[in-house]
């Protein structure tokens, strides 16, 4: 599987480390080279710098040839807009987001977007910790 992930914050570094670890061609792209600091000597894949809401950056990054999109930035809106610009403009056959805010994370799966909140996803954990 060739996948190319926009964000190397900690999930986005570590998600690629587990894909690359599985022998999937792994590309990572971020607008902050710092961020590639996050990954580990293990990973095998690529680092890019580059904007994931520009289509020149995801080709080089090549979402042309891609079976997985995942954005997993800080921003909601930066989130949905490259998935939106991978599925529909790239036809990636597998499009996942990140999206924090849960009302949003309805809507766009509302929408075809297959999204995951990670705030509820946690809230989820703590609930389940908790009461058992």
């Amino acid at each position: 599987m060739k996948a190319v992930i926009m964000g190397c914050s900690r999930v986005g570094a570590r998600l690629a480390e587990i894909l690359s670890e599985d022998g999937c061609q792994v590309t990572v792209l971020d607008t902050d080279a710092t961020s590639f600091k996050r990954l580990s000597q293990k990973f095998q894949g690529t680092a890019l710098l580059g904007n994931g809401l520009d289509e020149t950056a995801l080709v080089k990054a090549g979402i042309d040839s891609a079976d997985a999109f995942i954005a997993v930035t800080q921003g909601d809106n930066r989130n949905i807009m490259a998935s939106q610009i991978a599925r529909h403009i790239f036809k990636v056959p597998r499009v996942v987001c990140r999206i924090y805010d849960p009302l949003r994370r309805d809507l766009y799966s509302d929408l075809g977007l297959e999204t995951i909140s990670s705030t509820t996803v946690v809230a989820q954990m703590v609930k389940e910790n908790l009461l058992g």
